[in-house]
């Protein structure tokens, strides 16, 4: 008997490894299937094998002549590989900070635009976009607005809640998040009304997209986004903890003040960083980490790095969906995450309260 127990109790952890090597494996062919749709569809048709020896024909040692024009290259490399690979940055920032965000304040409903990071980056756009837009620095100048207001708005948010004091940290943060989007949505609306000869120009930022993307946009932001992901991937254990409550995590030897310190700056860097060469993108940080939870765990050891790639695959297939839906003409990315997220969000609704 002393010798049959260890077996029993190790069948189910050996079970769960398998089923999380195979959802990992199902989640990077999403992501691959999807990465080459973005590529291979627009106007212009490439075709998949067209796109591979293209690809290798870069590989050093391998001697693969280039299949394609000059046209379709510049149309392969130069418009739709870098909006294909920053779609796939923001993505997998999104729903990774919105899971990290979750898990930190045990909301199933946190977004990673929580502590106001839409607000404050809204805000900093409309701000450059009116005042500062032909400045120097030129297509810079909105980006670098975006992401300082996004820093400023959650940094504000963060030393107001802290002022209600450590024992009500969490649900603290949560309210003063509210009062500075309201106070940065208020400021936002004051100097659009003063200046309605850019509000087109103001709006389209704000409902998000990747129509002017470039390798620049994804060199400025990619940085941030990595480290960001990598900090809130090796915390994944520790938000399982935190799921517990601070008491529990607390008895158990976690430094809860800054295990979420840690969490939030990290989620708030990256998030900051995409929504700066995106827009405002709303409903990812939801729709896939939930996604996730119903269809393999709901244990933040799965759902981070899952949602990570996940959610790359999902915007750029979204992406997909906005340029060629009323094609010549694109919809706004944030008009079909909404699209998806409205309803979903009902459901994520109606699961919590049956988890309750």
């Amino acid at each position: 008997m002393g010798v049959a127990a260890p077996r029993v109790e190790a069948a189910p952890r050996v079970e769960a490894r398998g089923v999380g090597l195979r959802a990992g494996l199902v989640t990077v062919g999403f992501l691959a299937v999807a990465l080459v749709v973005g590529l291979a569809i627009g106007p212009v048709h490439i075709g998949l094998g067209a796109i591979l020896r293209s690809a290798l024909s870069y590989v050093p040692g391998l001697h693969v002549h280039q299949p394609l024009g000059v046209a379709d290259h510049n149309i392969l490399w130069q418009l739709r590989a870098p909006r294909v690979v920053l779609a796939g940055l923001v993505g997998g920032m999104l729903a990774i900070a919105g899971a990290s965000y979750q898990g930190v304040f045990r909301n199933p409903l946190a977004d990673p635009y929580l502590l106001g990071v839409a607000g404050g980056a809204g805000l900093g756009a409309t701000l450059a976009i009116i005042y500062a837009a032909t400045a120097a620095g030129g297509r810079w100048t909105v980006p670098l607005a975006a992401f300082a207001g996004a820093i400023a708005a959650v940094a504000l948010t963060y030393v107001l809640g802290r002022s209600a004091g450590a024992a009500r940290t969490t649900g603290a943060l949560v309210l003063a998040g509210v009062t500075v989007a309201t106070f940065t949505a208020a400021v936002q609306t004051f100097v659009q009304q003063q200046h309605t000869s850019v509000l087109q120009n103001v709006y389209a930022w704000l409902l998000g997209g990747f129509s002017t993307s470039t390798w620049s946009d994804v060199a400025i932001c990619a940085p941030y986004i990595a480290a960001s992901s990598l900090v809130l991937v090796l915390h994944r254990r520790v938000l399982d903890v935190l799921s517990l409550g601070d008491d529990e995590a607390a008895s158990l030897g976690v430094d809860v003040a800054r295990v979420r310190l840690t969490i939030v700056i990290a989620a708030t860097l990256g998030t900051a960083a995409a929504v700066s060469v995106s827009g405002l993108i709303a409903f990812v940080g939801i729709i896939v980490p939930h996604t996730i939870r119903l269809l393999v765990s709901t244990s933040y050891r799965a759902v981070l790095p899952l949602s990570l790639l996940a959610g790359a695959g999902f915007l750029v297939l979204t992406d997909v969906l906005a340029r060629t839906v009323l094609s010549p003409q694109e919809l706004p990315i944030g008009v079909v995450t909404a699209f998806f997220g409205a309803p979903f969000f009902a459901v994520v609704l109606r699961t919590s309260r049956s988890m309750r």
